[in-house]
């Protein structure tokens, strides 16, 4: 069996995937999160760390196996993150997350240092607050006694490779989104690095996804029931372990994420940039691709938010129940899902989410479906924005993440993108794609085609609906009024 871990910002997971290509377990330990101030997002790596053990140990038990059945680790986990490390090889202080917006002023800084035309040239990116360069100069100006210490950097993934393998290493497609990776040559680049003085040796060497970066420690053997020796691959960060995972892997399949953030994510193969940096471009997780993604940060987030703070205790099954008998564009009322900032196509960390439109004759129902329509408009921004930044809209389209359990908003969705969405039966995306990638590198699949034939299964496609699509258009056209409109109530 191929062992993927997926370290995202709820919780560590550990999916087992037999050579058949049917996945046998998955075990799962939740994360705590830290909010020390509005708009800021932390957490502890150590606490990433006994999650994954724990989560580990599950699925082993789950599936009824030994570490001596496991012949290949791979790792995927949320992106951006910054684990600062001393020369002990210890966190200096709790990971900032890439939902953390307190770097704002250091993206200014960025594109005063480098030129935005140079800076997008580079990276293939602007600068946005969630990035992990931005933050290593928040902790330059903000905390330089602790910006003092650092001797490593990583991505929360690669802490977890470094605790199961005693190995510093990256991915090249995590690595793109730190701000500070060449996107053509797929490794870091000395311009950026030298622009904004953060030394090169604190950057781990890297690798293509299926490369193999170590072995399991005899160590790391003891407290997780793995095999010491055991090959471990660098694998990718989320969304494009999560694409591989779903099938996304040509240029005309699209992936479409709706998990805490939401993400539209389109392979291709060459180094896409956008000039005006209005989209993410990064290495893929398989070696000699790339990706472009926009990517909205509260998705399936607002629904939690909506749930936890509105109507707590109340279970999601009967808040959608309650949606489901109102029409499409909740009379009138729209909601912007912009609670933690936003990425992409409004980058801007002190956006703010609002209901708008709201009378006596809106119920709960109302709300609700307001969430799961304001969440889908969101989306169709993301879709739009790759087709005006020039890429060709996708043959397939493959949603996957916890909305898509939802037979109402997987028809939202479908009715507001105007596409239809292939269903993929994979609600551990990432953790599923790392294991893929663990599979290939280690020889179990000839290559990443070969493990997505055996492994990913398609579901139900969900079509738009004639009477839907049309009764949407004034709505988005409202939702997207209404940005431009409010945003200078949050500067």
């Amino acid at each position: 069996m191929w062992l993927g871990i997926d370290v995202s910002t709820t919780a560590s997971k550990a999916l087992l995937l037999d050579e058949e290509g049917v996945v046998r377990a998955v075990g799962r330990s939740a994360h705590t999160l830290q909010t020390p101030r509005p708009g800021w997002s932390e957490q502890s790596p150590d606490e990433w760390w006994r999650a994954t053990q724990h989560a580990i140990r599950e699925a082993c038990e789950e599936a009824g196996c030994t570490g001596d059945d496991i012949r290949g680790v791979g790792l995927s986990g949320q992106m951006h993150g910054l684990v600062a490390l001393d020369g002990d090889q210890n966190p200096i202080r709790p990971a900032i997350l890439w939902n953390d917006g307190r770097a704002a002023d250091e993206c200014d800084l960025i594109r005063a240092r480098l030129g935005l035309g140079s800076l997008i040239r580079h990276t293939g990116n602007d600068a946005f607050a969630g990035f992990t360069a931005p933050k290593l100069l928040w902790m330059r100006t903000h905390e330089p006694d602790l910006f003092d210490r650092i001797q490593h950097v990583l991505l929360p993934k690669d802490y977890i490779r470094l605790k199961l393998s005693g190995e510093l290493a990256t991915d090249r497609a995590g690595a793109g989104g730190t701000l500070l990776l060449d996107l053509e040559s797929r490794d870091w680049s000395e311009p950026v690095l030298k622009a904004l003085e953060l030394p090169m040796e604190w950057f781990p060497r890297t690798y293509e996804g299926t490369d193999m970066t170590g072995r399991v420690s005899a160590d790391a053997a003891r407290l997780t029931g793995l095999k010491a020796g055991t090959p471990i691959v660098a694998g990718g960060g989320d969304q494009a372990a999560q694409a591989v995972g779903v099938g996304a892997i040509k240029p005309d399949v699209f992936a479409l994420t709706i998990g805490t953030s939401g993400v539209v994510f389109a392979p291709t193969e060459q180094p896409f940039v956008d000039p005006h940096g209005r989209v993410h471009a990064f290495p893929n997780a398989i070696p000699d691709m790339w990706h472009v993604m926009g990517v909205m940060l509260s998705a399936a987030g607002s629904l939690q938010w909506y749930r936890d703070t509105l109507a707590p205790g109340v279970g999601f099954d009967e808040l959608i129940a309650e949606a489901d008998s109102i029409s499409p564009g909740s009379e009138g009322l729209t909601f912007l899902p912009y609670l933690s900032g936003e990425r992409t196509p409004h980058a801007n960390p002190n956006a703010r989410g609002a209901f708008i439109g709201l009378s006596l004759a809106h119920s709960r129902g109302h709300l609700t479906r307001a969430v799961l329509e304001g969440v889908a408009f969101g989306l169709k921004d993301n879709l739009e924005l790759l087709r005006n930044a020039g890429l060709a809209m996708p043959a397939e389209l493959r949603a996957s993440g916890g909305a898509m359990g939802s037979a109402l908003w997987g028809q939202i969705l479908s009715d507001v993108l105007a596409i239809s969405l292939v269903t993929v039966d994979a609600s551990e995306g990432a953790a599923l794609g790392a294991a893929m990638l663990a599979g290939t590198g280690c020889g179990g699949w000839a290559n990443i085609d070969e493990a997505a034939k055996n492994t990913v299964r398609t579901g139900p496609i969900i079509a738009p609906s004639a009477t839907g699509s049309a009764s949407y258009s004034a709505a988005y056209e409202r939702f997207t009024s209404l940005y431009p409109a409010l945003h200078p109530s949050t500067d």
